[in-house]
């Protein structure tokens, strides 16, 4: 038998260590991609965001310009390129749909799972490295916005794996495996910066240079390559900046000082928010796991300044990561929740080393506490949910979906009763560990179940009335968004649109190209001269409170309605 296992390996450890390694992230990989795919095209896509991020890719695969960014037609500068490109990739080879324009978000938020498990995995072990891939794939934020086509997750992965690189690199001897290290960390940040902008270099620098100065850990930084490394970096990121500002003269001053400066130290962008506005957000967004955070971070504080810095350094990494960006983001004067993404990694690699510990022991000062807080607050929303329509009614928007949501409300109330009542009994009986998988398996039921009722509720969606627009569309029609540019009609109906009485974020690319836009781009006047002309079938999509203002004295035939909007027609025979 010794023989056997000789044979097999199992007797080499770093073999072993390597099979498990290997199975774990096969394992992790294809329960994640399972996790973040799962009912991923279950909803339309969204306004404004995923609307706008849709269409940018459609354009670029319709044109083939990859160069110059554009929405609706028109020069489009506020972010860089890559999210875009690669959804234009997905919408090439499959067409464009809600799993084409969301898979690529869905993929970046699984490796974000996979890198976090690689980095706790390498700093605390094996069953720190599972816990964290855990708690941040259940993470009521994270979730959420791996099934949003938004620019937050790519930045958000790109930064943590430029930040997992940095401490790697810096613990490792000097030689090929460090010079690697600290290479991963100038490409991450040049894929962050080709992401959303500078805040790619500038986050993952500033944690760096911040817990470098606080734990004194200069010595440790030789060698960091900082030659071949930004030589790399520039490679990567700096040929699209030098493309765009050669195809396009009015990018630079847009790009870096409209969109990176402006943004950060002025309301120009109208996102302004108190101080405070992040704290909130960050508790809610880490839930459930926010019942243990306290105790995650009383474990790395004890023993006072001296055991911090001598004894936990690379654990106070991560809670130097997380507390710069939150101040940097609370300083800004633009703030909205998907910014502070890039400290979630950062929190589960710490709540993963805590659980660990408390799974290993079976217990955990702090843990019983954390579990009992979780089984009252969710017995809260169950009964909340249980007994809500005895309360109040279903807002008359939603008034069609009434059953649908009731019956919804009825299924999350017993998610969150019976996840209680499991807790309750585990707690008694003393199974810490049932505990614990009680509560992760309830709120991911819970997470996964929520997808079922974003069709139904999404108000917002001009899906219903922007297919009936394709169905009925030919080729010398015109498309009228009036009062207002609604983002996803472009995408469904695959053209550009001509827009009423509307600049908004698109007002840069209008006046950058006039000779192009003006005519797409028309005041109610034109709009109204156009429309009684007959020459052609026109349809306008309009918002219900705003049809009067524009319809009133116009000839007109609803052809399609939503509770939000209306889709009109100039020519009464239309079919």
């Amino acid at each position: 038998m010794i023989a056997a296992e000789q044979n097999s390996g199992l007797s080499n450890p770093q073999n072993t260590d390597s099979t498990s390694w290997r199975r774990d992230l096969t394992w992790l990989a294809l329960i994640l991609v399972v996790w973040f795919g799962l009912f991923l095209g279950s909803r339309p896509l969204s306004n404004p965001d995923e609307g706008r991020y849709t269409e940018i890719p459609r354009e670029m695969a319709a044109t083939n310009d990859y160069v110059t960014p554009r929405l609706n037609g028109v020069k489009y500068f506020e972010k860089p390129p890559l999210l875009y490109w690669l959804i234009a990739l997905t919408i090439e080879v499959a067409g464009v749909n809600e799993w084409t324009a969301r898979a690529w978000v869905a993929i970046f938020a699984t490796l974000g799972c996979l890198a976090t498990y690689a980095a706790a995995r390498g700093l605390f072990g094996r069953a720190a490295g599972w816990w964290a891939a855990v708690v941040l794939a259940t993470m009521l934020l994270y979730y959420t916005l791996s099934r949003v086509v938004i620019l937050d997750m790519p930045v958000s992965v790109f930064v943590a794996t430029a930040l997992f690189a940095f401490l790697f690199g810096i613990r490792a001897p000097a030689g090929p495996g460090r010079r690697w290290l600290f290479w991963a960390f100038y490409a991450s940040m040049a894929l962050a910066v080709l992401s959303k902008g500078l805040i790619g270099f500038l986050l993952p620098c500033t944690v760096a240079f911040v817990w470098l100065l606080v734990f004194n850990q200069w010595k440790r930084l030789r060698p960091c390559h900082p030659f071949t490394g930004a030589l790399m970096l520039l490679a990567i990121a700096a040929p699209w900046h030098v493309l765009a500002a050669r195809a396009n003269s009015d990018f630079a001053q847009f790009y870096f000082i409209h969109e990176h400066w402006t943004r950060f130290t002025t309301t120009v962008h109208e996102r302004y928010q108190p101080w405070w506005y992040f704290a909130p957000v960050l508790l809610v967004g880490i839930f459930p796991w926010t019942v243990f955070a306290f105790q995650t971070l009383r474990v790395n504080v004890r023993g006072g300044w001296r055991a911090i810095r001598n004894e936990r350094a690379d654990e106070w990494f991560f809670i130097v990561w997380a507390v710069v960006i939150f101040l940097f983001f609370s300083k800004s004067q633009s703030k909205l929740p998907p910014y502070i993404l890039p400290i979630f990694p950062a929190i589960a690699v710490l709540i993963g080393k805590w659980l660990a510990d408390a799974w290993r022991a079976r217990k955990a000062p702090g843990l019983r506490a954390g579990l009992a807080t979780y089984a009252i607050l969710s017995a809260l929303l169950g009964l909340a949910l249980a007994f809500w329509p005895l309360v109040w009614s279903v807002p008359e928007k939603h008034a069609a979906a009434t059953k649908l949501i009731i019956g919804e409300s009825i299924w999350f109330a017993v998610i969150f009763l019976g996840s209680a009542a499991a807790l309750a009994w585990c707690l008694r009986c003393g199974k810490m560990r049932g505990a614990l998988v009680v509560m992760t398996a309830g709120f991911a039921l819970w997470l996964a179940s929520g997808n079922h009722l974003g069709d139904e509720l999404d108000t917002r969606s001009s899906k219903p009335l922007s297919l009936e627009l394709a169905r009925r569309l030919a080729p010398g029609d015109t498309v009228y968004s009036v009062g207002e540019y609604i983002q996803d009609v472009a995408p469904y109906i695959g053209r550009e649109i001509s827009v009423v009485d509307y600049l908004g974020e698109l007002e840069f690319g209008v006046r950058a190209e006039p000779e192009k836009t003006d005519s797409r781009f028309i005041d109610k006047a034109e709009f109204t001269r156009r429309w009684l002309a007959f020459d052609s079938r026109a349809y306008a999509i309009v918002r219900k409170r705003a049809a009067d203002r524009y319809f009133s004295s116009l000839p007109h035939t609803v052809v399609g309605e939503t509770s939000r909007y209306l889709l009109l027609v100039n020519k009464p025979d239309a079919q």
